[in-house]
C-alpha cells in the first residue's frame, strides 16, 4: 500500500465518522429514536412550522417560473451546462410537472382552488405546517449540506471495495452500493434515493444499478417501521415484524434485478460508458482493507477544498428543493385524491381478496384495498387497516406496506424526480411485483407467530 499523510487519513476519517454519525447512528430522543439529521431536520421544522407552507410555495413557483424559462432556451451541452441550465432545463413532462406542484401548493397555502386539492387529506395532509413536504424541507437542507461528508472523503470508495465481493454476486451491485442501503435502513428512504441519484449523475453507478439501488434499497427506515406497527396496535410483535420485513426485503432484493423491469435496464453510466467492473478486482499484493483504505485515501486528497463543500451541499440542497419537492407535490397530491375520493384503489385491490384467502389471511376483503393503497402514501395502509380485528391481518398489512417501498408521496415521487432511469410504468410494475412476491413469504411467517 502506498504510503499516505497524516493529514490524508485524517481528511478520511473525521468528515467519514462524522457522515455516518449524522446519517446513520441512531440517537433517543423524546419522540422516540432517531439519526442526528432527522433531529436537526426536525428542531428546525419546529421554528420554521410558522410560515414553512409559504416558503415551499415560493420556492416551487421558482422552479416553475424558472423551467418555463429554460424551456425555450437552447440545450447546451451536459458537459458544459451551467448549475442554473441543470437546475431549470427540464423536458416538457417536468416542466409542467413543475407548474402543477405550484399551482397545488398555492391552492393549499390559500385553501382555494379545487377543494379535491386543498383537502386536509389530499394535498393539505403533504403541505401542512407539520405535512411531509415541509419536513422534507428541512430534512433536505439538512441532508443536502451534509451529503458531502459521505459522498466526498472516501467513505463510499472504504466500504465499497470492501463489500464487492457481497452485492455484485448477489444483488449484481457494486460494493458503495451497500452505504446506500445502510443509510436508508437506519436512516430514511429518501436519504437513500438522494444517495443514489447523486453517486448515478456523478457517474459511479449505471443506469440498471442506480434503477436496482433506487427501486429496492432505499428502504423504510426502522423509526417509520415502529411508527406504522404502532398504528395497528401491534407494538409487542416490533421484534419478529421488523425480522419478517428485513427477510422479506433480502429475498426481494435477490430476485428483482434478475426478473422484468429492472433486468431490462442498460448497463451503462450516465455518459453511455459500458459497465466496467475492472475497478473492482484487487490488485497483486492488497486485501479488501488496504485497497479500500487506498482508494478512500486517494478521493480524501482530491477533496481538501472548504469552499467546495459548502458549495457542493447548497448545490445539493436547491437540487433537491427545485427539482424534487415538485414531483411529491404534483404525483403525491394526484394519488391521495384518488384514494379519498374515488374507489379505484378498492377496485384495484380486489385481485388481491382471492390470493389473500387461498393464503388463509382472516378479513381478506377489507385488507385486500391495503395491498395497493400503499401506492399512494405508505402510510395509508395502517390507517386503512386500523380498523381490521384480526392481528395476524394487521401483521401482514404492516409488513407487506413496509416491504413495497415505492410509495408515491415519498420514494416514488422522489425517484421520479431525480435523474435515476425508472418511469411511472415502471414503478407501477415494481410495486406490484414487490408485493405478490412478499406476500407469501409474510404470510407464511404470521401463521407461525399468530
Amino acid at each position: 500500500m502506498k504510503k499516505f499523510s497524516l493529514s490524508s487519513w485524517l481528511l478520511f476519517l473525521i468528515p467519514s465518522i462524522i457522515g455516518i454519525f449524522l446519517f446513520m447512528i441512531p440517537v433517543a430522543t423524546e419522540d422516540g429514536t432517531k439519526i442526528p439529521v432527522a433531529i436537526l431536520a426536525n428542531k428546525v421544522a419546529v421554528l420554521v412550522e410558522p410560515f414553512i407552507i409559504w416558503v415551499v410555495a415560493i420556492t416551487l413557483t421558482v422552479g416553475a417560473i424558472g423551467s418555463i424559462l429554460y424551456f425555450f432556451k437552447k440545450d447546451a451541452d451536459p458537459l458544459e451546462q451551467t448549475f442554473a441550465e441543470k437546475l431549470f432545463q427540464v423536458n416538457a413532462f417536468w416542466t409542467i410537472t413543475r407548474i402543477v406542484g405550484a399551482i397545488f401548493a398555492w391552492m393549499v397555502v390559500f385553501n382555494r382552488g379545487i377543494e379535491a386539492v386543498y383537502n386536509e387529506y389530499t394535498g393539505g395532509l403533504l403541505l401542512s405546517p407539520t405535512g411531509l413536504l415541509a419536513f422534507l424541507f428541512t430534512i433536505f437542507l439538512f441532508a443536502g449540506l451534509f451529503l458531502p461528508l459521505l459522498l466526498n472523503f472516501g467513505l463510499l470508495e472504504f466500504f465499497g471495495t470492501m463489500m464487492v465481493k457481497i452485492m455484485r454476486p448477489l444483488f449484481k451491485l457494486p460494493g458503495r452500493s451497500s452505504i446506500d442501503a445502510l443509510a436508508s435502513w437506519i436512516g430514511d428512504g429518501t436519504i437513500g434515493v438522494l444517495l443514489t441519484n447523486k453517486q448515478y449523475e456523478e457517474g459511479h453507478y449505471t443506469k440498471k444499478e442506480a434503477a436496482i439501488i433506487g427501486t429496492t434499497f432505499s428502504v423504510v427506515s426502522i423509526t417509520f417501521s415502529i411508527v406504522v406497527i404502532e398504528e395497528l396496535n401491534l407494538g409487542e410483535y416490533f421484534l419478529p415484524y421488523y425480522a419478517t420485513v428485513v427477510f422479506a426485503g433480502v429475498v426481494l432484493a435477490f430476485i428483482m434485478p434478475r426478473i422484468y423491469p429492472l433486468s431490462k435496464k442498460e448497463d451503462v453510466y450516465i455518459d453511455q460508458r459500458p459497465l466496467d467492473t475492472q475497478g473492482e478486482e484487487l490488485p497483486e499484493g492488497y486485501n479488501v482493507v488496504t485497497h479500500g483504505a487506498e482508494n478512500a485515501l486517494i478521493q480524501a486528497n482530491k477533496n481538501r477544498s472548504v469552499s467546495k463543500f459548502i458549495k457542493d451541499g447548497l448545490k445539493n440542497v436547491l437540487d433537491m428543493w427545485i427539482g424534487v419537492a415538485p414531483v411529491v407535490m404534483a404525483f403525491g397530491t394526484i394519488a391521495l385524491i384518488l384514494a379519498e375520493y374515488t374507489p379505484l384503489f378498492t377496485w384495484l385491490g380486489k385481485p388481491f381478496e382471492p390470493f389473500l384467502m387461498v393464503l388463509g389471511i382472516p378479513e381478506a376483503a377489507e385488507a385486500a384495498q391495503t395491498m395497493v393503497i400503499g401506492f399512494a402514501d405508505m402510510f395509508l395502509p395502517a390507517i386503512v387497516g386500523g380498523g381490521i380485528e384480526s392481528e395476524m391481518t394487521r401483521f401482514v398489512i404492516a409488513a407487506v406496506s413496509v416491504t413495497q417501498l415505492i410509495y408515491m408521496s415519498e420514494v416514488g415521487g422522489l425517484l421520479l424526480g431525480s435523474k435515476i432511469p425508472v418511469g411511472m410504468k415502471d414503478l407501477i410494475i415494481i410495486f406490484l411485483l414487490r408485493t405478490i412476491i412478499s406476500l407469501p413469504i409474510i404470510a407464511g411467517i404470521a401463521h407461525l407467530l399468530f
